[in-house]
């Protein structure tokens, strides 16, 4: 008998259980997590694919990031293309020439200037922080510190590229637009032979 009421209560407690989607018993269920706060200012890159948005690196480089958030308020980067597309390593962007679609041979040459017409470069600003998929980095010539407006969105680990050029950022959210663009046909240049333009905005 006593066995009899025990399981009657057993089944009484479970029939008033509240039970969630994945099958667990409220009561059995983790506290829920305050979501995170963005903190800082983050970019929104909107391509026809889907918008990408980064968060920045301010502490790891400050003048990089001013440059960029500079560049995207001015509207520097709105009509520039994904003109370098690498599977398995990573796309490429912010060349002002991309704009002029009957000049591809000027892709990945050019970048901002001054009201003289002198290019606009930033000092690297190398860390240890690791090219992990998902990173946003900046493009460079041979000098270290020529970095100008292209930028980069790593796709896939790239630790050979660490403390060789400077990280900024890292993407929070759209990782998978970045993937299709990067498996885009491409030529013998690696450019892709559809364009993806973007705009590139900034919330504070």
């Amino acid at each position: 008998m006593r066995m009899r009421t025990g399981l009657m209560l057993m089944m009484v407690v479970l029939a008033g259980a509240i039970v969630s989607p994945d099958g667990l018993f409220a009561a059995d269920k983790p506290p829920a997590q305050k979501s995170e706060v963005s903190k800082g200012p983050r970019a929104i890159i909107k391509t026809k694919f889907g918008d990408i948005e980064v968060k920045f690196y301010q502490d790891l480089a400050p003048k990089h990031v001013e440059n960029f958030i500079k560049l995207a308020k001015e509207g520097f980067y709105n009509g520039t293309i994904f003109h370098r597309v690498i599977p398995g390593f990573m796309i490429q962007g912010g060349d002002p020439n991309t704009k002029d679609t009957l000049k591809k041979e000027s892709y990945g040459q050019g970048g901002p200037k001054d009201e003289n017409g002198k290019p606009i470069s930033v000092k690297a600003e190398f860390s240890d922080t690791p090219h992990k998929r998902g990173v946003v980095s900046m493009a460079r010539a041979a000098d270290p510190d020529s970095a100008g407006s292209q930028f980069f969105i790593v796709v896939e680990d790239s630790r050979f590229l660490d403390r060789k050029y400077t990280v900024f950022g890292e993407v929070t959210k759209g990782i998978g637009v970045a993937d299709k663009i990067v498996n885009l046909s491409r030529d013998e240049r690696d450019n892709p032979k559809e364009r993806v333009e973007m705009t590139v905005t900034v919330l504070e």
